[in-house]
């Protein structure tokens, strides 16, 4: 999540908010997979009526965002009422936002949920479109008088960091006009990510492939990640083969897809006259780029020992050649280790003591109450996430679970971002509660 930032991008944002037993659960449908493993994302909506009256609700509340233009630096009160109202939009349209993502996610191929999405970022576009004249405004006063604002007027100090970040990042700011188009072209700048999604869960073809023992499997992200760990290196490779040759059948789309990506990044760095994309990204978090390339190099300076790790795998697997389809297969021989998601859960909880029983025990609650998709099944989203964006409500977590050891770890460490979001919007004002991508990691890794 993005921290709150004052030009309704904490809504937009928002809205453009990311493995595996014997036999596959992506082989089984949605329906056969018991209700306790599943989402109940009724805690969001109880349906998607309740899900389209408070859409209904919220729509006129848009336009009132023009009232707020031309008062925002007369006085603290003004500039206050103004951003509370945006905390409020952005609070509702993100909860109306992720129930439709996350519905979409668990069947990409159901284009209902998916048309929900594209309705609301439609709307949203015009709403930024309508809201350009925010920060702009906001700017054309001096840090002195804001900060005399925030003084006066105790509630502001909740915006402090929003407006100091805007202040510092004034440069980048371009004119009411030049926003609104940035706002609007939001609209285009997201579909090769979208096709990409859509494209890779829901329509691209899955091969057929019969392993050792006869049996008959479609090869998906979820078979790809559990077959990979497979002690036999037969079915690895039937596995690997069948996966990337079938990736590569549509290379030309994919190239296109990413090229997309890469000309709407450099699109809004020049627009926005940043001297890379690199610096787009990092500068609006106060990330200095050098960070950036100090993560690469310290990378590469280890390499040595991660060398050595896959010699010392190569001796004891006994392969003349170690190859990729090599490296997430067991070393030990004779040693196929399963985790249920039962076994996971307790390993998980048994391991979180440290962190104390407030900890454990809403850990616990996210296991018992449905915060969790567990398994995968067909045109589910591949990998898996954590979503903490319902501030009154729970975080949600999505996996792809296939009783690997891998899968404990993706779950431990996707209950990192949870716990991470919950305490945050439990014990923080919504414009600080949101956190960026660069620190979001370190509660996961800490997991």
């Amino acid at each position: 999540m993005k921290h709150f930032s004052l030009k309704t991008k904490a809504i937009l944002l928002a809205m453009t908010m990311l493995i595996i037993g014997t036999t596959s659960y992506s082989q089984k449908t949605r329906e056969e997979i018991p209700a306790n493993y599943k989402w109940n994302l009724t805690d969001l909506f109880a349906s998607d009526e309740a899900w389209r009256t408070a859409l209904n609700a919220l729509t006129p509340k848009l336009d009132e965002v023009e009232t707020f233009k031309g008062t925002l630096t007369k006085s603290g009160a003004n500039l206050l009422k103004a951003l509370q109202y945006n905390t409020t939009l952005s609070k509702e349209a993100t909860k109306l936002f992720i129930y439709a993502s996350m519905n979409s996610d668990l069947d990409t191929r159901n284009m209902k949920y998916t048309g929900m999405k594209q309705e609301l970022q439609q709307l949203f576009t015009k709403f930024g479109a309508k809201a350009a004249f925010i920060e702009p405004e906001i700017l054309t006063a001096d840090w002195e008088t804001i900060d005399g604002f925030i003084k006066n007027e105790p509630k502001l100090q909740d915006y402090r960091m929003g407006l100091e970040n805007m202040f510092r990042t004034k440069k980048h700011t371009l004119s009411e006009e030049e926003e609104r188009i940035m706002a609007l072209s939001r609209m285009v700048s997201g579909v090769p990510s979208s096709v990409f999604n859509t494209f890779s869960n829901a329509e691209m073809p899955k091969p057929e492939v019969t392993l050792s023992n006869g049996e008959k499997i479609t090869i998906g992200s979820s078979e790809y990640s559990q077959y990979r760990a497979s002690a036999n290196r037969n079915d690895r490779e039937i596995v690997f083969r069948a996966y990337w040759e079938n990736q590569a059948k549509f290379k030309a789309s994919y190239g296109e897809m990413l090229y997309g990506n890469v000309k709407a990044d450099i699109f809004r760095a020049r627009a926005r006259h940043y001297d890379s994309s690199l610096e787009a990204t990092l500068y609006p978090n106060n990330i200095p780029v050098e960070i950036y390339h100090s993560l690469v190099k310290n990378v590469n300076e280890s390499l040595p020992a991660f060398h050595r790790y896959l010699k010392i795998k190569k001796r004891m697997m006994e392969v003349d050649t170690l190859k990729y389809l090599d490296l997430y297969a067991p070393v030990v021989k004779d040693v196929d280790l399963k985790y249920s998601y039962e076994d996971a859960s307790k390993i998980i909880l048994e391991s979180l003591k440290p962190m104390g029983t407030e900890y454990v025990s809403t850990v616990k609650k996210a296991i018992d109450e449905r915060w969790i998709d567990v398994y995968p099944t067909p045109g589910k989203q591949s990998g898996a996430y954590s979503n903490g964006a319902d501030y009154d409500g729970h975080p949600y977590i999505l996996l792809n679970y296939n009783d690997l050891y891998n899968d404990v770890s993706t779950l431990t460490h996707e209950l990192g971002h949870t716990m991470h979001s919950y305490f945050s919007n439990k014990t923080q004002p919504l414009p600080t509660a949101r956190y960026v991508t660069f620190v979001a990691e370190v509660a996961s890794t800490f997991n």
